[in-house]
């Protein structure tokens, strides 16, 4: 029996550990695939207050070194289940269950990919999935956005300041993001919108070096250093649901607090519903996730 267990080995997830065993609960983390999330495979963070300069690797081993100094218990086996048992959680995974006194989901979310060729091959290397993180590398270069909600919008606006110019890519006639956001790309010189066109492949030996896209003009080849995937978020939350309930995107019922609809149960990080995702937010809603599980358990 532990006093938290936390599904998810990311920023949130282990921010929480480490808050939890600094206030003295036994902790317990599920962790299915790689330490430290999406953060991990970034080449290097530059957006981590204090830091000038930290790799994504570098920023989740130390953060899972400090959790184990800490006394925290970390398992690699991925949860596919949670009761509510009233005073005991039991999260489930293939090879058994787990019993907690109270639970911290922060399993995080998957980037939606293209599914083109040659965008695996070059992830990391000008294939990007955030643009607010990794944007200033491309200070100087043409860059292209692909997608058409607000975080496309959003990308573009942001890449626009950085970059000569940003090739907007969305696959339909009009965009679906919020109306002050497509007036603001409207009237921004240097964001080229290419409407009705699909990337075909993403090209470039070591690097990016080009995207090929189809429009009814045909197909042509667009000379880039960046592309910014920005077709949506995918969180994998209906294992667990019920007994939390999720909104309509599927992203876990909570506020600020990180409470859910059960009580003992919190979720911290890109799977709750809320606005910024990034990893001081993520961070964030670890130690605050932590603290209120703790404020429960008294």
């Amino acid at each position: 029996m532990y006093d938290v267990i936390v599904i998810g080995g990311g920023p949130a997830g282990l921010t929480a550990a480490l808050y939890a065993r600094r206030a003295g609960l036994t902790t317990l983390v599920l962790e299915g695939g790689a330490l430290g999330g999406q953060a991990a495979s970034t080449p290097e963070i530059e957006n981590w207050p204090g830091s000038l300069h930290l790799s994504g690797a570098e920023f989740a081993m130390n953060l899972y070194e400090q959790v184990k100094a800490l006394g925290a218990e970390v398992r690699f086996e991925r949860a596919s289940g949670l009761r509510d048992e009233g005073a005991v959680k039991r999260v489930l995974t293939p090879s058994g269950s787990w019993e907690g006194r109270t639970v911290i989901l922060a399993n995080g979310v998957r980037r939606r990919k293209l599914e083109v060729p040659g965008e695996e091959r070059l992830a990391g290397r000008g294939v990007s999935y955030c643009a607010t993180c990794d944007g200033n590398f491309f200070r100087g270069r043409e860059t292209a956005v692909v997608g058409g909600g607000n975080t496309a919008l959003e990308d573009a606006l942001f890449l626009a300041k950085l970059c000569p110019k940003v090739w907007l890519i969305h696959r339909r006639d009009t965009f679906r993001g919020e109306e002050h956001l497509v007036r603001a790309v409207e009237h921004t010189g240097n964001i080229v919108p290419l409407m009705e066109h699909r990337v075909l492949s993403i090209r470039g030996d070591e690097r990016v070096e080009s995207v090929e896209v189809a429009g009814p003009e045909g197909v042509r080849e667009l000379p880039v250093a960046g592309v910014f995937a920005a077709v949506g978020l995918i969180p994998d939350n209906s294992p667990f649901s019920p007994p939390l309930e999720l909104d309509e995107h599927g992203y876990v019922r909570s506020g600020e607090d990180c409470r859910t609809n059960v009580p003992g149960v919190f979720a911290a990080g890109d799977t709750r519903a809320k606005v910024l995702r990034q990893l001081v937010t993520a961070a964030a809603d670890g130690a605050s996730a932590a603290r209120q599980a703790g404020e429960y358990l008294d």
